[in-house]
């Protein structure tokens, strides 16, 4: 009996960075059914107050039981159950673990999942979320404030704390993604609103991105609100793709048919039936959210039409033997196998 393989993704970001908003709206296109979730803060190591007491932040490695997410993502690669631990946000506890079974799509957000060489070998598709850092603490405020119980200046002093982890561990994994994504506002200021956000996508080719050719326009005139650019990030050569805010309908309709195109097995969706975000109590939308997800949702769509079938059953011995061996031969080995 043979079986594909699950698809996975991983999306890591600061807190706060819009990590939950976009998986939401990846589930949304893809079916909640063929969708397993795994959050890499259910691997702490310590709960609130025991982080408290110690004085580590969530964002240290040594916070987290990263060994245990590496087997995980092994399990997850090849498609076999997990007990996997949970970390209540809203209590800030450890609770009872949960039995997963991987489905078609698995995404994997957090804090850390690209720290390791071992993870970074068994995610399909991976994406770092890249807000400025002043517009994504006051993301952070709005939500811990209205979801968590913090006041704002608790907020404010535990960012300040959790700084030098930020720099010294999160920001740091941006260079493992195939897609980097940067909403930010016109200008300097934050408080333009989210809805008008506009998005940078960072396409590297490190994966084969859709064809996107017609934004360079035969007559050279520049579509408004939507941008294809070649550049450098970091050095490295990359398309940049630009969506404004305030995108028109028509050209924001003329990217959403072209990526649609790609996806033939997945029903088209309205743009209004995904790109949703939560603003304290109050459901948004954004196209350029949307059309974020969208484009997501195509690399896993790609992955899963050209990953062939894998035995049922299939032993757990991969970690061990990839451990020592480079990041790019290790990826081939597993996915040759």
């Amino acid at each position: 009996m043979t079986r594909r393989r699950p698809i996975v993704l991983g999306i890591v970001g600061d807190s706060a960075a819009g990590k939950s908003t976009i998986t939401r709206g990846l589930a949304e296109l893809l079916g909640e059914d063929r969708v397993t979730h795994i959050c890499a803060d259910d691997y702490h190591k310590y709960d609130r107050v025991e982080r408290a007491r110690l004085g580590i932040t969530p964002l240290h490695p040594d916070c987290n039981y990263l060994d245990i997410l590496e087997l995980h993502l092994e399990r997850a690669y090849y498609g076999e159950p997990m007990l996997k631990p949970v970390y209540d946000h809203s209590t800030g506890s450890l609770v009872r673990p949960e039995y997963l079974i991987p489905s078609e799509f698995v995404i994997v957000e957090g804090l850390l999942g690209f720290h390791t060489q071992v993870m970074r070998q068994f995610y399909d598709v991976k994406v770092f979320l890249d807000p400025p850092e002043e517009l994504r603490r006051e993301w952070k405020i709005k939500r811990d404030t209205a979801k968590r119980g913090y006041k704002r200046e608790q907020v404010l002093a535990e960012l300040e704390r959790r700084e030098p982890d930020s720099r010294d561990y999160i920001r740091p994994q941006r260079e493992f993604a195939d897609l980097v994504v940067r909403f930010y506002p016109d200008g300097d200021g934050t408080d333009q609103a989210d809805s008008h956000l506009n998005v940078q996508l960072v396409l590297r080719p490190t994966i084969p991105h859709p064809d996107l050719s017609y934004l360079f326009d035969r007559d050279e005139v520049r579509r408004p609100g939507v941008r294809l650019e070649l550049g450098r990030d970091k050095g490295r050569p990359v398309d940049f793709l630009e969506i404004d805010g305030n995108v028109g309908r028509e050209h924001a309709a003329e990217l959403e048919d072209t990526i649609w195109k790609h996806l033939p097995d997945l029903r088209s969706l309205r743009a209004d039936q995904f790109g949703d975000y939560i603003c304290g109590t109050e459901v948004r939308h954004s196209d350029p959210l949307a059309l974020t997800q969208l484009l997501i949702t195509y690399h896993l769509l790609r992955a899963y039409s050209k990953d062939a079938p894998m035995p049922f059953a299939r032993p757990i011995a991969a970690l061990n033997r990839l451990q020592f061996v480079p990041e790019a031969a290790a990826v081939e080995a597993v996915t040759s196998k």
